[in-house]
């Protein structure tokens, strides 16, 4: 019989291993999958970069003959459509003789959506569906939000100061933060498909917004630039407005940096699903992070944001919050 403890334990493994494509899958879900035999992993997987082959295809090739009668672990549901880059893993399931599914999140595709699950039943595999579900959900953020609300998922990332300025009156903002906050900033770089800056910040600082961590200098993220006019500069992407950003087809993942324009018109128009607040331990009385965003009152502004971990990056903090919806 199965065990709900060893089942939320064992998903916790596939959890880490779907964390690893983060930012790296293309469209495609970071999804990961172990495969359980005798007690003991025999297949690990998660999605290749660019989106193939499936966490599935990859844990059932390291799985080879073991995988009959075993148990998968996958953090979304297995597909149920084949398309020309590879074949459907609930099919790839079925015929490698696994016994059993445990699956964290269902997947919205409506290529699929459903009925992964329900052709692995209908073959006589027992599935288990809705295990730490939240978690891999928030892992796939990218991938679920464009499926759900036809957007991608937007991080605004701010280094601000205890007085929430992010930069000096005179417009210096090199650097507010030290050297650990600014390395953490070049991870989520990583981890996001686009990076976003204001025509402000690009005019006064040139970022060259690539990724400067040993061994990640590959991820780099498509670069654009939120300007009312374009004649971006740098090979930069022009996104007209925050509607505009909205609409881009290509990123599940936006990573949005810069100053108290861009952070305004994006809390503006409640476009901001995570926030990330690097905040520096020191007191300089500048510009703002944020000017008016169109609040009546106060009431609107109360019980929007879930506070989430505090990471200590001394002598810095991150602060990250989720936008609740």
């Amino acid at each position: 019989m199965a065990n709900p403890a060893d089942d939320a334990r064992l998903m916790g493994a596939a959890l880490a291993l779907s964390d690893r494509g983060v930012g790296n899958t293309g469209l495609n879900p970071p999804v990961g999958c172990i495969i359980i035999a005798g007690g003991r992993v025999v297949g690990r997987g998660h999605t290749r970069p660019g989106g193939r082959p499936h966490a599935e295809a990859v844990a059932l090739a390291q799985a080879g003959d073991a995988a009959r009668g075993a148990t998968v672990y996958a953090t979304l549901e297995p597909c149920a459509h084949a398309s020309p880059r590879g074949g459907a893993c609930a099919d790839a399931l079925v015929a490698a003789g696994i016994a059993r599914v445990v699956i964290a999140a269902g997947d919205p595709d409506p290529r699929t959506d459903g009925a992964g699950a329900a052709r692995l039943r209908a073959a006589g595999i027992a599935v288990t569906e809705g295990v730490r579900t939240a978690e891999a959900e928030a892992v796939m953020a990218g991938f679920f939000s464009r499926l759900r609300r036809n957007r991608p998922h937007i991080t605004l990332k701010l280094a601000v100061t205890l007085d929430g300025s992010v930069a000096l009156a005179s417009g210096v903002s090199k650097w507010i933060t030290g050297e650990r906050a600014r390395a953490h900033g070049h991870l989520e770089r990583a981890r996001h498909d686009m990076i976003v800056v204001g025509r402000g910040t690009q005019d006064a600082d040139s970022p060259t917004l690539n990724v400067r961590l040993s061994g990640l200098e590959g991820r780099a993220p498509i670069v654009a630039v939120m300007s009312a006019t374009d004649g971006v500069s740098g090979g930069a992407r022009w996104i007209a407005s925050p509607s505009a950003l909205a609409a881009v087809a290509d990123a599940n993942l936006v990573l949005a940096e810069g100053g108290a324009g861009l952070a305004t018109s994006l809390i503006a128009a409640d476009l901001v699903d995570r926030l990330l607040l690097y905040r520096a331990p020191i007191l300089i009385g500048g510009r703002p992070a944020l000017s008016a965003i169109g609040l009546p009152d106060l009431a609107p502004a109360h019980c929007r944001w879930r506070a989430g971990p505090i990471i200590d990056l001394a002598p810095d903090r991150l602060e990250t919050y989720t936008r609740i919806r």
